[in-house]
């Protein structure tokens, strides 16, 4: 009976395809075990080896690069601390494998502190691959403008507002629910979106809570602006803003709601379970679906639908405050930014970052940047810069988290109502619950001259026009949270149940290395 080495060679295994090291070994011992059964012929051998043990099959595990990707910064040295965080996660997210650029936007802050969590601002190019958390679980965070003409003031406006949207957690309730066609497409054979088509049809025509709002403006295209429209190939706004002159608009700022979260969720668990089976070593903030795979295109096509159910809402809401108002519409747009968008072989990721492109036909892309509710909404035209991934910013951002930002009125509401007012001055401002959020006031964002001017100093995009605001409605406070309303409902007993549970849970966070800072 032959032995291994007359059988096959570690040369002709090499030859073959097999690498050196483990496989190469595994592959000698599955040669021994043909040898030990009697198959003495080395192409019948070859043979069986590629049918049990390809080489293909012991390709070494992913790991992260010993240094980061190249990372561009749009940000103002004012705010080094807060920058110093920011960089912090971007390098250590730049370290993967499949990710080749970075870039950070004016409006930069973290948005958590665990491992490679990317922040606000925060802009990622990766190859052939879907980072779920590096869109978030606000999948498609856009918003949306509708331009019209009407006769009512911005009171009676903001009355017919509130009764076109919703705010807070949960969603609409069987009675007020609103149809769309988009909610009976043909998707929910999708792994990925299977069993979610009642979320679609809860949270249609609703907004959610926190940075999201519905906000009322003016603005008025002169004609150097116009001819910037059309030059760029948007020949029918300028057609329009040029017979129509000075519009009021709405504009809306949400996300997908809990269709969006729910497939966050689902995203996230499958990407933590590939990247574990191909890499060491990965935070699970980094881990990626392959889009090369039958799972990573079902992603992609769920992404694809959320996109439009999100637009249907932004759309809904629009309708049915145009209806009430008995308003002239003149033109409509808005874009995302809470995204993946897919360019060549690269898979643009933005967290809280406005794509600032050229679209197929060679122009530059329109978008909306919010800075606060008492700042005018910038419409800016792409300046397709390539050194920040042809991104600009989504809003003002924070220097400070909410909690940090309260904290110097130490719970003095007088003091909050009054630097409320004086923020807020000459505009209707409108709180869904009926009590204001200060965190979501001016004063919790960054200065708007300082991101408008970042904008112009790094090339972002160019400023054509500005939405004056008139009035702005948000979710405010609502109360305290679904699970802090069942802990105050709680006996004694289950009250202890409760936080043995609760304490068991930061436990788990700590070892993790998930305490996450406040943004």
């Amino acid at each position: 009976m032959s032995d291994t080495t007359t059988l096959l060679t570690g040369h002709d295994l090499l030859t073959a395809g097999w690498l050196p090291g483990p496989q190469l070994g595994a592959a000698l011992a599955k040669a021994a075990e043909y040898s030990a059964r009697g198959i003495h012929d080395k192409a019948y051998a070859l043979k069986l080896l590629h049918r049990d043990m390809p080489p293909e099959a012991f390709v070494p595990k992913l790991k992260p690069r010993s240094m980061p990707a190249p990372l561009s910064e749009a940000t103002c040295a004012l705010e080094e601390g807060n920058v110093a965080k920011v960089r912090r996660l971007m390098q250590q997210l730049l370290t993967m494998p499949n990710i080749e650029r970075g870039a950070v936007m004016p409006d930069a802050c973290p948005a958590g502190m665990a491992p490679a969590t990317i922040p606000v601002g925060g802009a990622i190019a990766v190859r052939n691959a879907i980072i779920p958390s590096a869109h978030s679980a606000d999948i498609c965070c856009s918003m949306h403008a509708t331009f019209f003409h009407a006769e009512k003031g911005t009171s009676a406006m903001l009355d017919d507002l509130m009764a076109s949207t919703r705010f807070g957690a949960g969603g609409r309730a069987e009675d007020a629910l609103v149809r769309h066609p988009v909610i009976d497409e043909d998707v929910w054979n999708n792994p990925f979106l299977q069993g979610l088509q009642r979320y679609a049809s809860v949270h249609m025509a609703d907004q959610g809570d926190g940075n999201h709002f519905a906000y009322i403006g003016r603005v008025s295209f002169p004609p150097e602006a116009v001819n910037t429209l059309r030059m760029a190939g948007y020949s029918d706004l300028a057609d329009a803003f040029t017979q129509h002159g000075e519009c009021l608009v709405l504009v809306t700022h949400h996300g997908s709601r809990g269709l969006g979260a729910a497939l966050y969720g689902r995203g996230q668990k499958a990407a933590m379970k590939h990247t574990q089976g191909i890499a060491d070593d990965i935070p699970d903030a980094a881990a990626w679906l392959d889009y090369n795979t039958e799972q990573g295109r079902d992603y992609w096509d769920a992404l694809q639908y959320v996109a439009r159910w999100t637009k249907a809402n932004h759309e809904s809401i629009h309708a049915r405050f145009i209806e009430r108002v008995g308003a002239t519409p003149v033109a409509a747009f808005g874009n995302e930014h809470n995204f993946v968008w897919k360019r060549g072989d690269l898979f643009l990721h933005g967290k809280g970052a406005t794509p600032a492109w050229k679209d197929d036909t060679g122009r530059p892309l329109l978008g909306l940047i919010p800075l606060n509710m008492a700042a005018p909404i910038l419409i800016v035209l792409g300046g397709d810069n390539a050194e920040y991934l042809s991104f600009a910013p989504h809003g003002a951002g924070r220097n400070e988290s909410r909690t940090a930002m309260l904290r110097q009125f130490g719970g003095d509401e007088k003091a909050m109502d009054t630097a409320l007012a004086e923020s807020t001055q000459g505009i209707d401002v409108r709180w869904y619950y009926g009590k204001a959020d200060l965190s979501e006031s001016p004063l919790g964002y960054k200065p708007a001259a300082q991101i408008k001017a970042q904008i112009e100093h790094f090339a972002l995009a160019t400023v054509i026009a500005e939405i004056t605001p008139l009035g702005s409605l948000m979710a405010g406070d609502s109360g305290p949270p679904p699970w802090v309303r069942r802990k105050q409902e709680l006996s004694p007993k289950q009250l202890r149940a409760f936080e043995h549970r609760a304490d068991r849970r930061k436990t788990r966070q700590s070892i993790k290395g998930y305490e996450e800072d406040e943004a």
